[in-house]
């Protein structure tokens, strides 16, 4: 399949700045493969769209201040460096800009307690990094570190906690599982109260998820790894869902890549962690995932290749022209999309 087959015409002006109050006030468009049908209503109704037994998957990962200001030493040069994952220790993959002044046994300096030394380079551009450091490491990245946001958010962030899901709690993303920032605590535990699941899992998300598609032909395309993690007690909760003949319902891209990385065959899944590189695009054949709930993705991107796996692509990129003739809110802040039934892709 062809780049070319994922794109779409998107107004500029539609791309969300600022996340909506409250959480679950934002439009969330209903789709259904099978029928064709599209439906638009508010993310509180969500409720309405899900039945007892269901089960709601969502990635607590949490973003770290992942961007760093420093100086070059002994030049005093402005160099960016951004955090994608450690590897172990004090060792991070990170992307760092400009590249060409950050050379092995480079030192950048971002303040009396905290410098790093860069000890070699990647394979897709990136930089390794050690830190030195006097205290704690993540208190010291709490103070000198920026909340990254997506480059096609122009507006500042007030406050960091509204780029977190509530639920966020296993640190190590550059960016934020965005599907989940819909949720509020009392819409979860109404959901609860009604006999729908809620089960965990974490995905750090990293280049992978947001690296641009190069290749022409998107077989060509290589995924970034990322680290995730499912516990056997979510496993467990997965099965005993299927078995009841009720569906799963990833929250999310990362939610998704998640439980078809660590599934064993159609249905079967258990705890497992390491890293993943899934690459999901149309001719896929899932194997958990039975219905999604996921924001509006970037044109060519991985995630709306992702999508036209579980949806048709042809009614993926339908349902996202009504979308912008509805103008709904797209990207990371923007509005939700429940896609309630898988068809197989074309």
């Amino acid at each position: 399949m062809l780049l070319s087959d994922f794109d779409y015409e998107l107004p500029e002006e539609l791309i969300a700045q600022t996340p909506i109050e409250p959480r679950d006030a934002s439009r969330l468009m209903v789709i259904d493969p099978v029928e064709r049908s599209i439906e638009h209503r508010r993310f509180f109704e969500l409720r309405e769209f899900l039945t007892p037994g269901d089960t709601l998957i969502f990635n607590d990962t949490r973003v770290i201040p992942a961007r760093l200001i420093g100086k070059k030493e002994p030049t005093g040069a402005r160099i960016e460096v951004f955090l994608l994952r450690r590897i172990e220790g004090d060792i991070w993959e990170t992307l760092v800009k400009p590249g060409k002044k950050a050379l092995r046994g480079t030192t950048i300096r971002f303040s009396d307690e905290l410098s790093c030394e860069v000890t070699g380079h990647t394979d897709f551009g990136g930089r390794l990094v050690t830190f030195h450091y006097q205290g704690i490491f993540e208190e010291i990245l709490d103070r000198l570190g920026e909340t990254p946001l997506p480059p096609y958010i122009h507006e500042k962030l007030e406050d960091r906690e509204r780029y977190q899901t509530v639920y966020s709690r296993e640190s190590g993303s550059a960016a934020a599982p965005t599907a989940g920032l819909h949720f509020t605590p009392e819409q979860m535990e109404n959901l609860k109260n009604v006999g729908v699941n809620l089960g965990f899992l974490t995905l750090h998300v990293g280049l992978g998820t947001f690296r641009p598609v190069k290749e022409e032909r998107i077989e060509n395309h290589v995924m970034h790894s990322e680290y995730y993690s499912i516990s056997e007690d979510t496993a467990k909760l997965i099965r005993e869902t299927k078995a009841a003949g009720k569906r799963v319902v990833a929250v999310g891209t990362t939610s998704i890549r998640t439980l078809e990385s660590a599934a064993v065959e159609k249905n079967e899944i258990y705890g497992k962690s390491g890293e993943t590189s899934i690459f999901i695009y149309p001719g896929y054949e899932f194997k958990i995932v039975d219905a999604v709930i996921t924001n509006f993705h970037l044109p060519k991107s991985t995630l709306i290749m992702l999508i036209s796996a579980f949806a048709g692509r042809e009614f993926t990129l339908e349902a996202y022209k009504e979308a912008v003739k509805e103008r709904y809110r797209f990207f990371s802040f923007g509005d939700a999309m429940m896609i309630t039934r898988p068809k197989p892709a074309i």
